[in-house]
């Protein structure tokens, strides 16, 4: 096993734990990692789905046994997710990498000032 194969095995530690602490699902992390990596916005967005794939089911096993799930809700996202993700996907084909780095960042940082001032 090669070292860039370590690091992001490493990682992928890390996102897992954030991922299963936050609920964030990892690709706010994955992503730019794969972004610095010198993936396109689309392969780097792509390739950190397969991760978090990964990561949800591994989330959802140790949530499922601490009973911190409502199952029903988390289907009813899922459900309007398969068609936003459908949407999001073909909104990004058309999306150089640059431009959505730019426009990941402000959703980061909106998402933290969001949660920093929020009561």
């Amino acid at each position: 096993m090669d070292v860039t194969s370590l690091a992001i095995i490493a990682c992928g530690v890390v996102v897992g734990m954030g991922a299963s602490f936050t609920g964030l699902g990892g690709g706010f992390l994955m992503v730019p990692l794969l972004l610095f990596m010198g993936f396109t916005a689309q392969k780097a967005v792509g390739t950190s789905f397969v991760g978090i794939l990964v990561i949800a089911v591994s989330a959802l096993m140790a949530h499922g046994r601490m009973a911190n799930i409502d199952y029903k809700y988390g289907l009813l996202l899922g459900l309007g997710g398969i068609i936003g993700a459908q949407i999001g996907a073909r909104f990004l084909e058309d999306i150089s990498t640059e431009l959505f780095k730019k426009i990941f960042a402000v959703i980061l940082i909106g998402l933290a000032i969001y949660l920093f001032v929020k009561k």
